[in-house]
């Protein structure tokens, strides 16, 4: 079994309701002090450790750990909401596939962040797959967000259409480019960090990145809740204004409290 000092932080709090102050176990001997410390499991709301992936817990479970289940749902309010109606309505060519390309590449984002939210740098493994999976979903949602652009763009053309006529448009295009920029940031840091002077410097970065990516996160919520008072979704499908909102919201409540402080510099020990 392993020694006290050998545990992680998130493993020795877990324990905390059941120890006394005085009687708490150390680590490299400093005893942590539940009402003036939060460590590197903290989430932005609830318990330290309650949004940490336990170690050889399988990775989907990290999908709807904590808070992460409101998220899932919500994407599941926006799909299924939109499947229903789309299969219900004639398909337009040009309209309908990007409806179906950007809630996908939403979905895929959201996943992304999703799977790497509550890994830790004390399980290593587990970060490192999670990172992976979390770079594949990115490309998919690059893929399925660039396909989406390109069809309605066609669109537009083809039917001699004024660009930027709605809010919805003009976040999808703001928001698409910001995506781009965070797809390169995040591509260069993590694979080709030799580009910021190397493997330390570009670790450094890493609270940027995610800094932006949860700033991005946001705009693309707004740009899906923005598209159901366009004339294609509101009056065409008739889809009720509350629908693609009420997922948005759902994803913000499952993602936002499970954020970790530590990841952002704000650790005290």
């Amino acid at each position: 079994m392993a020694s006290t000092d050998q545990r992680t932080y998130a493993e020795v709090v877990d324990n905390r309701d059941h120890h006394d102050e005085e009687t708490q176990p150390t680590i490299n001997g400093h005893r942590p002090h539940r009402s003036h410390h939060f460590h590197d499991s903290e989430p932005l709301l609830g318990r330290p450790g309650a949004a940490l992936q336990r170690p050889n817990a399988p990775m989907i479970s990290n999908l709807y750990l904590g808070t992460g289940f409101l998220s899932v749902l919500g994407l599941l309010v926006v799909l299924i909401s939109l499947t229903a109606i789309i299969a219900s309505h004639k398909t337009l060519p040009l309209v309908t596939p990007h409806l179906l390309f950007q809630s996908l590449g939403a979905v895929s984002l959201v996943l992304a962040i999703l799977v790497l939210q509550p890994t830790s740098h004390s399980v290593p493994d587990q970060k490192r797959l999670a990172a992976r999976w979390h770079a594949s979903l990115q490309v998919l949602s690059f893929l399925l967000f660039t396909a989406g652009v390109t069809v309605i763009e066609v669109n537009k053309h083809v039917n001699h259409m004024a660009h930027f006529h709605s809010a919805h448009a003009a976040l999808g295009v703001a928001t698409y480019a910001l995506l781009v920029l965070q797809y390169l940031f995040g591509f260069t840091i993590y694979v080709t960090p030799a580009v910021w002077g190397g493997e330390d410097k570009a670790k450094s970065l890493y609270k940027w990145h995610r800094y932006a990516g949860y700033a991005i996160l946001a705009a693309v919520l707004a740009t899906v809740s923005a598209a159901n008072w366009t004339d294609y979704v509101h009056k065409a499908l008739g889809l009720p204004t509350f629908v693609l909102p009420l997922g948005a919201a759902l994803v913000v409540l499952g993602i936002f409290p499970r954020v970790q402080k530590s990841k952002f510099g704000y650790v005290r020990v």
